[in-house]
């Protein structure tokens, strides 16, 4: 819609099949969110909430995709919230709900026991370590402050139904904690998987599915290469970034 305005440090990015999404400086999205997208493969009928939602990456790519038939998102910052707004007003739609609160709270504002799929592109730091941004949104976004671990686990238990799943990305030196803390959680890990630039080098994102109140049982999946010897996309990479490449000028 003409009528929605952009700040000077913002711009849209076409997702695909006609679906923008506003980003800013502050808010915007990379291929981890692409690459979570794909494996936490929502279906159709599913029930879909993203945390800590950002710019609204995820939730604009269901909707794209046609993937649920209900999509919330929830994100703690004004900003990134009124950015997901002015973008279901560029879409003509009003099929993602966007929830301005912490996510600690849910109890409060999300249907209980109710999603079939949760997400999350949570903070890579713990509070406290690396070079914090001098950017509160940045800060947020990247570490710990506004939610711990413990935190997004415990409300992805409280608002997903039994067996649903809640699949999120983090860096690999994080992998022991954040499964020992979903499994407390009563989100039994199911399925990992590593992500690697090419098939020698180290991973730098694990991609995680937990089902809640599932059985002990872990699937290591088949890593996920992005680039060939020659530097150029892998076949699956070019798969899942090929609508929103489409678009690229």
């Amino acid at each position: 819609m003409s009528d929605v305005q952009l700040s000077k440090s913002e711009h849209i990015e076409v997702l695909g099949d006609n679906v923008k999404v506003i980003v800013s400086k502050e808010h915007t999205f990379g291929t981890d969110a692409l690459i979570l997208n794909a494996f936490a493969n929502a279906k159709r009928d599913d029930k879909l909430c993203d945390f800590g939602s950002g710019c609204g990456i995820i939730p604009f790519l269901w909707l794209r995709d046609k993937k649920g038939r209900e999509i919330s998102a929830v994100e703690i910052q004004e900003q990134a919230c009124d950015q997901i707004r002015r973008s279901l007003l560029l879409n003509d739609t009003d099929k993602i709900d966007v929830y301005n609160r912490d996510l600690k709270e849910v109890k409060y504002f999300l249907p209980l026991e109710y999603f079939d799929l949760v997400t999350m592109n949570p903070p890579y730091k713990t509070e406290g370590t690396g070079i914090k941004n001098e950017d509160t949104p940045s800060a947020i976004a990247r570490h710990e402050i506004a939610c711990k671990m413990d935190d997004i686990c415990k409300s992805a238990f409280a608002v997903l139904r039994f067996g649903g799943k809640f699949c999120i990305c983090i860096r690999p030196e994080r992998i022991f904690d954040v499964m020992t803390l979903m499994h407390e959680n009563r989100i039994e890990p199911k399925s990992i998987r590593f992500v690697q630039k090419r098939g020698d080098t180290a991973p730098w994102l694990v991609l995680v599915n937990g089902r809640k109140g599932g059985k002990a049982g872990l699937k290591v999946e088949s890593p996920l290469i992005v680039e060939n010897d020659d530097g150029s996309l892998s076949n699956e990479i070019l798969a899942i970034t090929e609508k929103y490449r489409e678009n690229l000028t």
